[in-house]
């Protein structure tokens, strides 16, 4: 069996040193190089003493370019703008790019789809196995439900978190949407504030919480006439994102190019 030369973008950060570790303990692939930003102090730094698993004789470097000429893949979870650039490169390189940055907007997901067209993308809002079954059963009870029930994500996650509503409130979100036939875009309410007057039928709703060291919690709130129906999730350790992009970059080395999902890493995509 070839080993799976992989890069991890955000090396320094929480979920980068996490995913070196898991990369280090796994068989099949092997950590080759690690991103951060020009200027970042750790730019230089040996991935392992980071991950805290020893030296791997493996530095954080700031030059992209270079990396993805030895590289079978790399996984990212930075900032949308990083990552454009990243699946430019993985373009032209043919490389895997697993995804778990959020807070990518329209026009970023259409660069995406034409970087699709030459590298291998698994993108998601969460790379949780769990936080991805339960997309599958917010969808189905959107559809059974239907109007009669108002819809509700709430998330919270740790004070130092940059974007709300988070990437996983938008994925069930739209779940819901989907599951109902409507536009996310069109229905949904951010925010609420003041005389806001009653609730709009059919709207799907979001409420934001942030604070001390939350991983991630989120739940749908389904609550109708006289009851109500709370799908949750709860995350206890980045572990459960990190491995779940492993499974994804394994699930990717043999598919042709093109955006995929984690529904699809999973064999639960109906369309």
């Amino acid at each position: 069996m070839t080993t799976l030369k992989l890069a991890i973008a955000g090396a320094a950060g929480r979920m980068g040193r996490t995913l070196t570790r898991l990369v280090h303990e796994m068989d099949g692939a092997e950590v080759v190089g690690g991103l951060e930003a020009k200027g970042s102090p750790f730019v230089g730094h040996d991935m392992g003493d980071l991950a805290g698993i020893g030296e791997l004789d493996v530095m954080i470097s700031d030059d992209p370019l270079h990396l993805f000429t030895r590289i079978d893949g790399i996984i990212d979870f930075t900032a949308p703008a990083a990552t454009l650039t990243f699946a430019e490169l993985a373009a032209q390189a043919r490389v895997i790019h697993v995804i778990g940055t959020t807070g990518l907007s329209p026009d970023d997901e259409t660069k995406l789809q034409a970087a699709g067209r030459h590298a291998r993308i698994v993108k998601s809002g969460n790379m949780s196995l769990g936080v991805n079954l339960l997309a599958v059963m917010v969808k189905k009870v959107a559809a059974a439900l239907g109007e009669g029930f108002d819809v509700e994500v709430l998330e919270m996650h740790h004070r130092h978190k940059v974007d709300a509503p988070s990437g996983t409130a938008l994925l069930l979100g739209n779940a819901a949407a989907e599951g109902r036939e409507i536009s996310l875009r069109d229905r949904s309410v951010m925010s609420r504030e003041g005389h806001t007057g009653p609730r709009p039928l059919g709207d799907i709703g979001f409420a934001t919480l942030r604070g001390g060291s939350v991983i991630g919690e989120h739940s749908v709130i389904f609550a109708g006439p006289d009851e109500r129906i709370e799908l949750t999730h709860k995350a206890q350790s980045r572990d459960i994102f990190a491995h779940g992009a492993l499974k994804a970059t394994l699930w990717a080395v043999d598919k042709k190019p093109g955006v995929y999902s984690m529904l699809d890493v999973l064999g639960l995509n109906e369309t």
